[in-house]
Formats: structure tokens, C-alpha cells, sequence
């Protein structure tokens, strides 16, 4: 791993970014467009290896930035703009503009020196944004369900199967476009083939894991399981022994797992034997299929760090 010597923080937003470095203290502006983009590619690239840029997952405005710089061979490193404000406010710096921002990120770059991670193909991005627009429309479809079950005026009830006649349509569609797209998505099909002898897990959830989750089989279990947002973070103190919850991560790749979960629940012995375990124990069901999401996860990503299809043991 290159040892860094020179940080840079970017805040972005629509239309600009505020770039700072460190040890150098400058501090410049440039438009968050390929003119700009390719501005900062020019001014950083003499730093090669040396440099670790940072900036947040804010909204889809930093993916120019993070995909030019990349491109150029240089680190980059996109993380959770709420661990970046809790880092800030550790450090007493409670003020907030674009250009303090921009400081706070060159300083968590070289203080926390966070992974730097493969970014997904611009065509992995579409698809990913395909599938994050289908879980909207289902849940746009959930909530006049909801809405429907309460409603009484004949003509609002009228108005809400309409609306839900019409949602159903437009997820048909969005399905087949779905299914078109990640046929032609060039991912290797020997993982998703190992992704897939996993009882319970399909060829559209494996190719969607693939591309939702670039990271899966290069990472340890905990860091997987954290990143999908399906580790469960302690809240102990002293004697006190607090419950165990789920924070953060990838809403996409967890709507991802649900259903093949349910699926493994029923034909996978390991994960119906964890499953009933756990409802024996007193977990709640929803809680039982979470954990089971997980230990899915980390299953898969060992499958694809070791290059070996399932196998299941001789116990289960």
C-alpha cells in the first residue's frame, strides 16, 4: 500500500467543487462539470501515488469527480458524509461552509486514512439506479395499499386504485427494462454462477449483488456485513447491556437480500437451522431474517474470496 504524504478534502454540490489540500493549506474552487473535473485531474496527477483525495457520498454530485479522478489513477476515497460531521464535531470545528467542509476533509483523509475502494462501471451505475428506482415504486405502491385499507369516499378509493393500477404497470415495465439491462451488463458470469449455488440465491439477485456490492469477496465478514449495513452495532455501558442494532449501509443491497433470504429460510439448511435457532431463542421474525441476511452475505463473500461454490456441511 502507497504510503500517502499529500491530502485533499472536496465538498461537492451541484455546481462547484471546494477542493482544500494538506500540508500545503490551498485552498480553490472549480465547477463541478468535465471542465472542472479535468482541472482537478491536472493539478493533482504530479502527486501520483503520494495524494488520498476524500470526498462524501453526496447525493449523485461527487460521481464526475470520483470517476475522472480514478480514471487518472489517482486514490480516491468516497465515504459516509455522517462520519465525516461526527469526525468534525469531535475536533470542535462546529462552524460549517463549503470551504471548512472541504478542510475537514483533507484532515479526516490524513488523520483516519480511510479505505479507498473500486468505484462501479458507469454502466454498474445505471443499473444500480434502475434497481434503487424499482424500490421506490414499490414503495410508493406500499404506501396507497396502506392508504386504500383506510379510505372510505368512494371517489378517493377510485382515484387510489388508479394510482396503484398505474404503479403496477410502470413496475412491469421497469422489470423487463431491468431484466434487458443487466443481461447486456458486463459482469463475469463465473461469480455470479458462484453466487448463484448458493440455494436460495437466483441469477437476478446474484447479478444485482454484483453490482450493487462491487466489494463483495474482497473483504473480511464484519467489513461486508457494515457496508450492506447489516452488522449490528453494541450499546453497552458498564452493567448495562443495550439491544443490538442495524445502521447505515446500503438500503439497495439489503432490499436485495430479503426475498432470497425468505428463500434460504426455507431450502438452505444452514440458514433455516440459524433461522429457527433464533426463534427459539425469543428474536423477533424480523429480526431472525435480518440475521440471516448477514449470514448470507458473509457466506457469499467468502465464496467469492476463495473462488468455491457452496457446499453444504455434512452436519447441517
Amino acid at each position: 500500500m502507497s504510503e500517502f504524504t499529500s491530502f485533499v478534502g472536496i465538498d461537492v454540490s451541484r455546481n462547484v467543487l471546494d477542493v482544500y489540500g494538506l500540508p500545503s493549506g490551498e485552498h480553490w474552487q472549480l465547477s463541478n462539470d468535465q471542465a472542472g473535473c479535468a482541472s482537478l485531474v491536472e493539478r493533482l496527477k504530479p502527486l501520483g501515488e503520494t495524494v488520498l483525495v476524500v470526498m462524501e457520498a453526496t447525493n449523485v454530485f461527487w460521481r464526475m469527480a470520483a470517476t475522472a479522478l480514478a480514471g487518472a489513477g489517482l486514490a480516491c476515497a468516497v465515504v459516509n458524509p455522517r462520519q465525516v460531521r461526527d469526525f468534525a464535531k469531535s475536533m470542535g470545528m462546529l462552524a460549517k461552509t463549503d470551504a471548512i467542509d472541504a478542510r475537514v476533509l483533507a484532515l479526516f483523509a490524513q488523520r483516519v486514512n480511510p479505505p479507498v475502494r473500486a468505484l462501479p462501471s458507469a454502466q454498474c451505475q445505471v443499473a444500480a439506479e434502475m434497481l434503487a428506482r424499482r424500490a421506490q415504486l414499490m414503495g410508493m405502491r406500499v404506501a396507497e395499499k396502506n392508504r386504500l385499507a383506510t379510505a372510505n369516499a368512494k371517489k378517493v378509493r377510485k382515484d387510489i386504485e388508479l394510482t396503484i393500477a398505474f404503479l403496477g404497470k410502470r413496475l412491469a415495465a421497469l422489470d423487463e427494462e431491468i431484466d434487458q439491462w443487466l443481461k447486456s451488463t458486463p459482469i463475469d458470469q463465473s461469480r455470479a454462477n458462484l453466487l448463484q449455488s448458493f440455494p436460495g440465491v437466483g441469477q437476478t439477485t446474484a447479478r444485482s449483488l454484483l453490482i450493487t456490492l462491487p466489494e463483495l469477496g474482497s473483504l473480511s465478514g464484519k467489513q461486508i456485513g457494515a457496508l450492506a449495513g447489516l452488522a449490528p452495532f453494541a450499546k453497552d455501558s458498564g452493567n448495562k447491556r443495550g439491544q443490538r442494532h442495524i445502521a447505515g449501509g446500503r438500503s439497495i443491497v439489503r432490499s436485495a437480500l430479503y426475498m432470497p433470504a425468505i428463500s434460504a429460510i426455507q431450502h438452505n439448511p444452514v440458514i433455516r437451522a440459524l433461522y429457527q435457532r433464533l426463534l427459539k431463542a425469543g428474536k423477533h421474525h424480523y429480526v431472525a431474517i435480518t440475521a440471516c441476511m448477514r449470514k448470507m452475505l458473509v457466506i457469499l463473500n467468502a465464496m467469492l474470496r476463495s473462488n468455491q461454490p457452496w457446499r453444504a456441511p455434512q452436519n447441517a
